[in-house]
């Protein structure tokens, strides 16, 4: 096997010139390139709890589970910013979202033609004089929920990506949570 630079010895020029038949795509090129490749739904929620350590869970009003405040994402919107506004948006709460806890991936699946990849942030602790605004063009109610009744409310997928931000937060750490086939 022939010996290798230092990455951090070369130079552009020089990096350009160890790839064989190196071309510098057109514009037209890779912006072909970039429309051809697979896509992908996000969404972004927040992890809340009260003083007492019980997890806010929104029901929206289309579907038949509780869920935690977000929702998806916009086109080129980061996932914390995403994580703001649909936090403003559905329970009328203007926060900056705190660390990463947990990043969920589902695949294509029934009526979602795409893989989903979902981001939790820490929401931090909902003290309890803090006023909760329902958008109610969206959501039916509100309603703090303890760790261990989780599974009353959220399908299998949430209850695992709650429990797992929950674990997060107390371990400082992310968590990736792939989809498991049962």
């Amino acid at each position: 096997m022939p010996d290798c630079p230092d990455p951090a010895d070369i130079k552009v020029a020089e990096a350009d010139a160890l790839l064989p038949d190196a071309t510098v795509p057109s514009d037209e090129a890779e912006i072909a390139w970039y429309a051809s490749l697979p896509t992908l739904f996000g969404a972004a929620a927040a992890l809340f709890t009260s003083p007492d350590g019980r997890v806010l869970l929104v029901k929206p009003n289309y579907r038949e589970h509780w869920s935690l405040p977000g929702g998806i994402l916009e086109d080129g919107e980061a996932p914390h910013a995403g994580c703001r506004r649909e936090v403003a948006e559905e329970i009328g709460l203007d926060i900056t979202p705190g660390p990463l806890l947990v990043v969920g991936w589902t695949p294509p699946e029934g009526l979602r033609p795409r893989s989903s990849v979902h981001f939790v942030f820490d929401g931090g602790e909902i003290r309890d004089h803090t006023a909760i605004r329902l958008q109610t063009e969206e959501l039916d109610a509100y309603r703090f929920v303890l760790a261990s009744d989780l599974d009353r409310y959220l399908p299998p997928l949430l209850s695992a990506r709650v429990a797992a931000g929950l674990r997060s937060r107390s371990t400082g750490s992310t968590t990736y949570l792939p989809w498991a086939s049962s």
